[in-house]
């Protein structure tokens, strides 16, 4: 009996051996550690620091109304009304893109026309049916932060 390999079964062959590769790397993680998992890194302010990330912004950077995006940290923050700070994720949920602008009271996609409005990020204008998703800030005198 002779076995004839086709160029299917030697790209499914090839393809199985990929993904076990893939999977017995992600098994791992990093060699040499004993197999044990990295901590997570305190949330806890060390001395002096403030709470949270980076600082995003000083609040006198976001308008009344309005925000402003963070492309690098795909976060956009509005302050829909004074002193009251909100984030949200600044991935359109239609097509993912990142939102462009902020204006007239809501958070602006122009890939494909969709808003959202500033206080919330509930849709006021499709073609996207789902809210940006919620960013925790920390607001610590006049600077924000990602908490």
């Amino acid at each position: 009996m002779t076995i004839r390999s086709t160029r299917r079964t030697v790209l499914a062959a090839g393809a199985a051996g990929a993904a076990a590769l893939v999977v017995g790397c992600s098994e791992y993680g990093n060699e040499g550690d004993g197999g044990a998992e990295e901590a997570p890194a305190s949330e806890e302010p060390t001395s002096g620091e403030a709470p949270g990330g980076e600082e995003l912004a000083k609040t006198s950077d976001i308008p009344v109304g309005g925000g402003k995006i963070f492309k690098d940290e795909k976060v956009v923050v509005t302050q829909p009304e004074q002193g009251d700070f909100k984030a949200f994720s600044a991935v359109c949920t239609h097509q993912r893109c990142i939102v462009a602008n902020v204006s007239d009271g809501t958070i602006n996609c122009t890939c494909h026309g969709s808003k959202f409005r500033v206080a919330d990020a509930s849709v006021a204008d499709g073609p996207a049916t789902k809210p940006l998703p919620e960013e925790k800030i920390a607001v610590t005198g006049n600077s924000i932060r990602l908490a």
